[in-house]
């Protein structure tokens, strides 16, 4: 598949969104991970939920715990948000062009903001489950970028300065940290976690930094916000399952929903108009 072809997989996909949808333009665009889907419920009117199955291009979700719908929001400001509950994690197997494909068809129906949210493991021992990270830049241990050819793409404000600044005024408390990404599916040993400590990572997850890079490749202005689910291997009491991370998801969800929506909120007041 050339360069061409996954643009204008893109470009379908978000005139099948309008299609389904009735809305020709979306101004932001979400996609909520472990933990986040009650967000969804508070932000505005739900004006169409699409199968993702139905949009070119998007599949069924492979995990426990992540939707499998995109749906168009009408928020009190009158503008769109686009949730993606479809998300395509690199260590399916589909190929960095899946997972980039979400963000990418968001920009082709006119998102210029992103949110990206995850459930993850903590390196920070006061940064316990239920802590809530503004993400202030990534580690993409992947070996991979979803960017092809020679396109060098500036990541210096990989996470919007302009957009953290805005997500701490509605709450001055949240902690920021550094995402690194490993490739999954497995969790990370202690000593990849004590590796990613000591480049610099305060948090580790599968998700979030190859669709970040594809987002700003796209033109659009990126948050990242982490939930901390668990301790990461070697800074955790115990083991790591995947059960507890859906468990401590859905104890902190009506917190961090809440959270979210403010910040939506603020975001569609002052950057949307």
């Amino acid at each position: 598949m050339s360069i061409e072809n996954y643009q204008e997989l893109a470009a379908v996909a978000a005139s099948t969104i309008a299609e389904k949808s009735g809305v020709n333009h979306h101004d932001i665009a979400l996609t909520l991970g472990s933990g986040w889907a009650g967000a969804a419920n508070l932000i505005g009117e739900v004006v169409a939920e699409i199968d993702a199955a139905d949009v070119p291009g998007f599949s069924a979700p492979a995990v426990v715990g992540h939707g499998g719908k995109i749906t168009s929001i009408k928020l009190r400001s009158g503008h769109y948000a686009l949730i993606l509950g479809a998300r395509t994690h690199f260590y399916e197997g589909k190929g960095v062009r899946a997972v980039a494909h979400g963000v990418r068809t968001a920009a082709a129906t006119g998102a210029r903001i992103c949110i990206l949210t995850n459930g993850c493991g903590s390196t920070v021992q006061d940064w316990g489950p239920g802590t809530t990270v503004l993400l202030s830049d990534h580690i993409n241990l992947t070996a991979t970028s979803p960017i092809e050819g020679a396109n060098f793409v500036d990541l210096t404000d990989m996470y919007s300065s302009k957009l953290r600044e805005i997500a701490r005024s509605v709450d001055p408390d949240l902690p920021e940290g550094v995402y690194t990404q490993f490739p999954g599916p497995h969790y990370e040993t202690p000593a990849e976690v004590r590796m990613a400590r000591t480049l610099g990572g305060d948090l580790v997850g599968m998700s979030t930094a190859l669709e970040a890079i594809a987002a700003r490749e796209a033109g659009m202005e990126v948050l990242g916000i982490s939930l901390v689910t668990n301790h990461a291997a070697g800074f955790a009491p115990g083991n790591l399952n995947h059960q507890e991370v859906l468990e401590a998801g859905r104890a902190a969800g009506p917190r961090i929903s809440r959270l979210l929506a403010d910040i939506i909120g603020k975001i569609s007041e002052t950057e949307l108009q």
